[in-house]
């Protein structure tokens, strides 16, 4: 191996002197299940058992493992964006508006005679643009990420509401329409964007600049900025990410609902960083995988649709949600003070 392909490797990445080097795959699931924790993967499992055996007889049931799916798909694209954030040290609590604003945006592009490709480049336009904004303020104004984005969650959400005067965005466009009915090989439109989406960041992060560069910051920035990373302007691409994926987000519950709503997507923040932590980040940066991500994914939206299958009130749903985040908090700072010792 070349030096400078060592020097990309980090020392538990390299084999030891007379060792068997492990093959990508084996290394891979090994680092997967160290970082998120095996005790995720039998909990999942554990859910999907009870809920079948105990709950609703409708569970296993094709219909509702698309309705599963359909859920994860507006958090789980938006997810991947507050992943790349979180890893990198920062945080993410605009995502929800950012969706509404972009979901309105992009109704209202098709109903006023646009086409698809136009509506969804405005999705990912407004995205990436508040993103960049978050970015910025936070890079280069170096403003706390938490107190910037939820200034900008409320601000987004403000402008949705007075572009709209309160009001959804009816879309009668029939192509935009049957996004939201037709399947690909009996998988919605929605499922199949959050798969690609993981799939191209899953595929995009280990190997580039953008990736090493993420890891690098979230885990030391000061390190980071003397080995010649350019910090300011990696973070407006991370934050730029993120907006752009929420934007993508907003444009996918349009087109599911047919209709743009400038109250939508409210709240998604606490689900989609619930699963975010669930997953194996941390919020002090520097560690998390996008499949740690999808798998808190689907024990959270697994665990809220068999709630609802088996009829208990919305309102401890908003309990379980809740006492998820608190538990995946208090799980992350076990686990980094665990790190920490050795």
């Amino acid at each position: 191996m070349s030096d400078a392909a060592d020097r990309d490797q980090t020392p538990s990445e390299r084999s030891a002197p007379g060792t068997i080097r492990e093959s990508g795959l084996i290394a891979w699931i090994r680092r997967t299940v160290s970082e998120v924790g095996p005790g995720l993967f039998v909990i999942l499992g554990a859910e999907f058992l009870v809920f079948w055996r105990l709950g609703h007889p409708h569970f296993i049931q094709t219909s509702n493992f698309i309705a599963i799916g359909k859920r994860m798909a507006i958090n789980g694209i938006t997810a991947v964006g507050e992943t790349i954030v979180i890893i990198s040290g920062g945080f993410d609590l605009s995502i929800g508006s950012i969706a509404a604003m972009a979901g309105v945006g992009s109704a209202a592009v098709v109903e006023n005679g646009g086409t698809l490709l136009g509506s969804i480049l405005t999705a990912l336009a407004i995205g990436a643009f508040i993103g960049l904004v978050n970015g910025a303020i936070t890079g280069y104004g170096r403003i706390n990420p938490f107190i910037t984005t939820l200034g900008t969650l409320a601000i987004v959400r403000g402008v949705a509401f007075v572009l709209t005067n309160n009001r959804q965005v009816t879309v009668s466009h029939e192509g935009f329409q049957n996004l939201g009915k037709d399947t690909v090989g009996g998988m919605p439109y929605s499922v199949l964007i959050l798969l690609l989406t993981f799939i191209f960041f899953g595929f995009i992060v280990p190997r580039y600049r953008f990736g090493r560069y993420m890891y690098a910051i979230g885990s030391n920035e000061r390190a980071a900025a003397l080995a010649g990373v350019r910090i300011n302007r990696w973070k407006l691409i991370f934050f730029g990410v993120s907006g752009m994926l929420a934007g993508l987000t907003g444009f996918v519950n349009a087109f599911q609902l047919a209709t743009g709503i400038p109250s939508g997507t409210t709240g998604i923040e606490l689900e989609v960083i619930t699963a975010v932590i669930l997953g194996g980040a941390s919020l002090y940066g520097g560690r998390g995988r996008l499949l740690g991500t999808f798998l808190g994914l689907m024990f959270l939206s697994t665990l809220l649709n068999g709630l609802i299958l088996s009829g208990v009130s919305p309102f401890y749903q908003k309990i379980a949600s809740g006492s998820s985040l608190i538990l995946a908090v208090l799980f992350d700072e076990w686990r980094r003070r665990r790190l920490a010792r050795g």
